[in-house]
């Protein structure tokens, strides 16, 4: 949209220009509209764009995409909780790299429940030394969050997109922030809409983001409710299909905190539009899988991609993914350029 008014701005200075009456007044609102379209554009008004890194470490998407190669080609069952890491990131004082950084006193984000169960700091630390081998102190550990969350989907059969990068990393990491911001697998469709429009993320957002269940896996903890004890009275979920149901049984029984599911089962290491297929049919994994059909917006797309071989969601979700790297971003000269993820220089 943008591209296409700074296109329509110039056709028109190129017009007033061959006509020199043209009055001093349309030239100040000329300059005041190209001024508009550039200043509401989201990526210019936060210091994001892609590229970012093209003068000052113009190899960095290439040892980011490497390293990932390698990791994926050995450890698929990774790209789950690399994408995640970017979503737990982005909705706790947004994306800052908070996330990564440690506590002596075990008080940071990463060690706050809804994150205990995160795998592939160790994988975001390997990036981040390849990157400043490459180049020293300018790439941000925000930014590589969001670059690994695109080359593992990429290496798992997805869409690539463009990602914005110029994030800067925060200074700050508290566990209690993950409360009220993290949106937990129990959620009901009112706190999945309303969380996320506090991001400043849409319905088709959410709708769209939720796909990234499509790979990885879950504690058997986070849907046990579901399973044995839904009201409180013993009872199982009724909006999960009883088929699905019993096969959930049999892998996790009453109180089980380790064991771990396939969250799209059958292609848990492959990005396809089959979570959606499930999700209609009554077999998404979490109690907010299953609200996403109480909404007619989110239920609409659920429909129009289930069953689909290759339908839109592959854009779609390459396009959400980048407003929600916009969340809170630090830019300029705000924050810093980690040289260690995990602690502040």
């Amino acid at each position: 949209m943008f591209k296409s008014c700074q296109c329509r701005i110039l056709i028109i200075f190129k017009i007033m220009m061959n006509n020199m009456s043209t009055s001093k007044l349309f030239l100040c609102l000329f300059y005041q509209f190209t001024f508009l379209v550039f200043a509401f554009n989201p990526a210019n008004a936060q210091g994001l764009k892609v590229g970012f890194y093209a003068k000052s470490c113009p190899k960095a998407e290439a040892v980011v995409k490497d390293v990932i190669h390698q990791v994926m080609s050995v450890a698929p069952s990774l790209g789950g909780p690399l994408l995640r890491m970017h979503f737990h990131d982005c909705f706790v004082r947004g994306c800052d790299g908070s996330l990564l950084l440690d506590s002596p006193t075990k008080q940071a984000e990463k060690d706050a429940i809804p994150n205990q169960t995160l795998r592939g700091y160790q994988i975001i630390d390997r990036v981040k030394t390849a990157v400043e081998k490459a180049c020293p102190g300018v790439v941000s550990c925000a930014d590589i969050v969001a670059l690994v969350a695109r080359d593992v989907v990429v290496e798992l059969r997805g869409l690539s997109w463009d990602v914005e990068t110029g994030r800067r990393d925060g200074r700050i990491s508290n566990g209690t922030e993950t409360f009220g911001n993290l949106i937990g697998p129990t959620a009901n469709i009112s706190t999945l809409v309303n969380g996320f429009a506090r991001k400043g993320l849409s319905v088709k957002d959410l709708v769209v983001l939720s796909g990234g269940h499509t790979i990885g896996t879950s504690h058997c903890s986070s849907f046990n409710e579901r399973l044995y004890n839904f009201t409180g009275k013993g009872d199982a979920d009724p909006r999960l299909d009883s088929e699905y149901m019993e096969k959930l049984k049999l892998k996790c029984k009453p109180g089980d905190q380790k064991t771990l599911v396939e969250m799209d089962p059958g292609s848990f290491k492959t990005v396809d539009e089959s979570y959606f297929t499930l999700v209609s049919k009554r077999r998404g994994l979490f109690q907010s899988d299953a609200a996403l059909l109480e909404n007619k917006e989110t239920r609409d797309y659920i429909l129009s991609q289930a069953g689909k071989s290759f339908g839109s969601f592959f854009k779609d979700f390459g396009v959400s993914m980048v407003n929600m790297g916009r969340i809170d971003v630090v830019t300029g000269k705000s924050g810093e350029i980690r040289k260690v993820c995990s602690r502040v220089n």
